[in-house]
């Protein structure tokens, strides 16, 4: 086909077609999800922007002006900013979040005084109104009178959460007491929390009831 030939075809196809119908083909060709998708969002909108708005700051020459200390102060700013909103919404990083979790505390942390001793510390410091000390020395002395009686070993960097159920095999009516004991003293000593003297008075008491009763079970049955 000759060109002028081909030019006269062309013409003619392009008059079959009248100006609306051209319209109305291109919008449809325009609404196609490729366009769409092709076009920036919002976000990016914004971001285009401030970074623009931040590389204006760092210009030799802004606004007909030389570069001025203030500007880096703004840009300083805007930046601790942005970083304070981004700690706002989305928080601190997970893996710091989990970091920060409490652990438990050893049970005796390398304390190896006698329970006797453990006991006149604990009545001391609750007679001075120091409930923490004595609710720390209070248990300690509990522990420790049940390994000098050959019912719980001790083991090393045991918690007061492992320990607690190797005393209640030997003292099964005192298992609530015992327990809620274990938990003040863990409250106190690695949760950070303030020791009472309810809390105090009642591990006392149930040290006291624990010396004099009689155990449930033998220690060799125990550690069987």
């Amino acid at each position: 086909m000759g060109a002028p030939r081909a030019a006269h075809v062309i013409r003619g196809a392009a008059a079959l077609v009248d100006r609306d119908d051209a319209r109305e083909w291109a919008e449809q060709e325009l609404a196609d999800p490729v366009y769409r998708e092709a076009e920036p969002t919002l976000f990016d909108r914004v971001a285009q922007a401030i970074g623009e708005f931040l590389q204006s700051l760092f210009s030799p020459n802004v606004a007909g002006t030389g570069w001025s200390p203030l500007w880096t102060i703004l840009a300083v700013v805007l930046v601790a900013v942005a970083v304070l909103v981004a700690f706002w919404i989305w928080g601190r990083p997970r893996g710091e979040r989990g970091s920060q979790a409490p652990r438990p505390a050893a049970l005796f942390d390398g304390d190896a005084r006698p329970a006797t001793q453990l006991r006149r510390e604990a009545a001391a410091a609750a007679s001075r109104g120091d409930f923490d000390a004595a609710v720390l020395a209070g248990y300690r002395a509990l522990a420790r009178s049940l390994a000098e009686r050959g019912l719980v070993e001790e083991r090393r960097g045991e918690t007061a959460q492992a320990f607690c159920p190797r005393a209640q095999a030997f003292f099964v009516r005192e298992r609530a007491e015992l327990q809620a004991a274990t938990d003040a003293f863990d409250d106190v000593r690695y949760l950070r929390r303030a020791g009472t003297r309810a809390q105090a008075d009642r591990i006392a008491e149930l040290d006291a009831r624990i010396q004099a009763a009689r155990p449930d079970r033998a220690p060799d049955e125990a550690f069987a």
